[in-house]
């Protein structure tokens, strides 16, 4: 398991402000959207919330994926690349959100000597980890290119920078397997389950946009 030294609070403090900025870079989703694929066509909207009930099929947590994806159903129409971003939108969101609440925590823990002070500090730096990963997938959905080639290695990128992200988040409950059972444990996992959850999802999704890209 990856190791993480203690963070002091400044750095913590930074993990947040990084998070806030982000958070504000991803607040207008329909911007965000509109400026993707562009010239990539697709099909006539019609049945969208079907085409993403559908596509979240595939995924390893459906429910999810339709219920914070299928409000989105408008923008995406039935284009892979479109419901790819607005999947790695929430998942961006949903992380930095995660990055802000571990970061308090962790603040109100730094006096505390205790293995769930150590997760939880571990967990904090993990999640800014994250949240520049998922950031970095987003920058590049934004971005893509007109041919296949340049297509599919941007997306070789993203995927490898949304299986990092999962890692992370990854790491950040393997860190309170020691910690005993207490309130603040399960307000913390019960929140990077949720994280895990849309992210997870987002990565499944980019991959069935990328397996449509000819070479």
């Amino acid at each position: 398991m990856k190791q993480h030294s203690l963070k002091q609070p400044k750095q913590n403090m930074d993990v947040q402000l990084k998070s806030t900025i982000v958070f504000f870079l991803t607040i207008s989703t329909t911007t965000l959207l509109s400026s993707t694929t562009t010239g990539h066509p697709f099909a006539p909207p019609s049945n969208e919330p079907n085409y993403i009930r559908t596509s979240c099929s595939t995924t390893r947590y459906p429910e999810t994926c339709f219920s914070t994806l299928s409000k989105y159903s408008g923008a995406v129409k039935h284009d892979p690349s479109r419901l790819a971003m607005a999947a790695i939108h929430v998942a961006l969101t949903n992380a930095t959100r995660m990055a802000f609440y571990v970061s308090k925590v962790s603040r109100h823990k730094d006096s505390d000597n205790t293995t769930e002070s150590a997760a939880i500090h571990d967990c904090s730096s993990v999640f800014g980890d994250a949240v520049d990963e998922i950031y970095k997938s987003h920058k590049e959905m934004k971005q893509l290119g007109w041919t296949g080639e340049s297509v599919k290695f941007q997306l070789s990128n993203v995927q490898t920078w949304m299986s990092a992200a999962l890692t992370n988040e990854d790491t950040c409950t393997d860190g309170f397997e020691d910690v005993a059972d207490s309130g603040v444990k399960t307000k913390v996992l019960d929140r990077v389950v949720a994280v895990k959850e849309v992210t997870s999802n987002a990565l499944a999704l980019v991959n069935s946009y990328a397996d449509t890209i000819p070479v």
